[in-house]
This record gives structure tokens, C-alpha cells and sequence, in this order.
């Protein structure tokens, strides 16, 4: 009897914990754009740029190859409208990973994940440029080799929410308004695993006000990054 209402406990909590994660955040789901399994390597309409992307124990797996001097890039072709992007990931080894978004003329936002932080943050737009990324948080982590993790991005208007987990960081800027290209992911080092990609169509969460008071504000949580080595490349991803 005990064992049977300790297990309907768990039921009943699991249910709770799975309807919390379908909560709206900045963005209300509506149409399926693109939807992907990733149980093998990328083949189009996805565009490789840099590393070697492969399939591995049914997922797919990308790896940076030393010989490029760039972390490896995998992207979509798409132009998206405002979006929910939500996909699986765990680290093999490598150093980081990020879920990326162009502008028609290069960066415009990531998120950024190594295994001990998360970064949300808008892209430096022109490199060599005045522009500067401008980091939303940067948020401690705890992400062990071999082990499943959620990722979501939403983008409405000029707003961006990023999620890895229960991390959750938002911010907003004019440049968020251009048009959104190329979602791709990339990987620092070797390896990281992807599964279950979903993008679809979005639009504002009713409930954007109160939600957004529930989550630190922009630059509110910006923990310092790890010293980089002496002497180490830095990868324009």
C-alpha cells in the first residue's frame, strides 16, 4: 500500500513539474517551422561550415576539428518570424556550445553554455566594428559530461528570453527587430550530442509582464566568466 502511494506521489509530482515547464515565458508556441529528431548527421537543407558533424548512438553529435581553429558550425537556411526554438544537448568532452541566430549581416544573439555557466546575451553585430556584445546574464552551471539538458530561445519583436534548464534569462534590443537567420548550433571543442530540435512560430505571452518580473533583469546576474588561458584562440562562432 505504502509503495503504491509513494508512487503515486511521484506521478503526481512529475505531472506538476511537466506542466510548470509548459508555462508560457515570453512566448506563446503556435505553428511547427521545422522539426528534427537529429538522429543523424546534418544533411539539407542544413549548412556545415566548420567541424564534423556526424550521427552517434542515434543523435547527433558535433565536434570541433583542430585544424580549423574554429569551433565547429552546423546551421538552417531558415528566415524566421518571431520564434520558440527548444532542443536537447549534453557535453562529450567539449568546453562549450551554443545555440546561435544571425542578422543578415552577421551575429545577432546566442546562448552561449560551457560546463559551468550560461550566457544570454546579444551579439557583437560587426566584429571589427564599434558595436560590442552586450551580455543579459551570465548564469553559474552545473552541466556534467553524459547528461541530458533542455535548451529553449524565444525571440518576439525586439525581445529575447534564453533557457537552459531552470536558468532563465531575458533581454531586448533594436537589433532583435532585423530580420533572424541561420539558427545553427556550434561546439568548442570535442564533443557534444543534440536531439529533438523544434522551432515554431510565436507570438507575445499575454502574461509577458508578470513573467518578466519573476526573472533577474538584464546585466542583473552576470557572473565573471573563467580566465582564459595564455595564448588561446578565440573562436568567432
Amino acid at each position: 500500500m505504502k509503495t503504491s502511494l509513494l508512487f503515486a506521489a511521484l506521478v503526481i509530482a512529475s505531472m506538476a513539474i511537466a506542466r510548470a515547464a509548459d508555462k508560457p515565458l515570453l512566448a506563446v508556441s503556435g505553428k511547427v517551422i521545422y522539426e528534427n529528431k537529429l538522429e543523424t548527421a546534418p544533411a539539407a537543407p542544413w549548412k556545415t561550415a566548420k567541424g564534423d558533424w556526424a550521427a552517434a548512438n542515434g543523435v547527433m553529435r558535433g565536434s570541433e576539428k583542430p585544424e580549423d581553429k574554429h569551433g565547429a558550425v552546423t546551421r538552417l537556411p531558415n528566415k524566421l518570424p518571431d520564434f520558440i526554438i527548444e532542443y536537447e544537448f549534453k557535453f562529450e568532452g567539449a568546453k562549450s556550445t551554443s545555440l546561435s541566430i544571425n542578422a543578415v549581416k552577421d551575429h545577432m544573439a546566442r546562448i552561449m553554455i560551457t560546463p559551468k555557466f550560461v550566457t544570454v546575451q546579444r551579439d557583437d553585430n560587426d566584429h571589427d566594428g564599434p558595436d560590442k556584445a552586450i551580455v543579459f546574464a551570465r548564469l553559474a552551471a552545473d552541466f556534467a559530461p553524459g547528461t541530458w539538458h533542455k535548451v529553449r530561445m524565444e525571440m518576439v519583436g525586439d525581445t529575447m528570453l534564453g533557457q537552459v534548464d531552470d536558468l532563465t534569462a531575458w533581454g531586448s534590443s533594436d537589433l532583435f527587430k532585423q530580420d533572424r537567420m541561420a539558427p545553427g548550433f556550434t561546439v568548442g571543442g570535442q564533443s557534444v550530442d543534440f536531439r529533438n530540435l523544434k522551432i515554431c512560430e510565436a507570438t507575445l505571452n499575454p502574461d509577458w509582464e508578470a513573467v518578466k518580473a519573476t526573472l533577474p533583469k538584464p546585466g542583473e546576474k552576470v557572473a565573471a566568466p573563467a580566465a582564459k588561458p595564455a595564448g588561446k584562440k578565440k573562436n568567432a562562432q
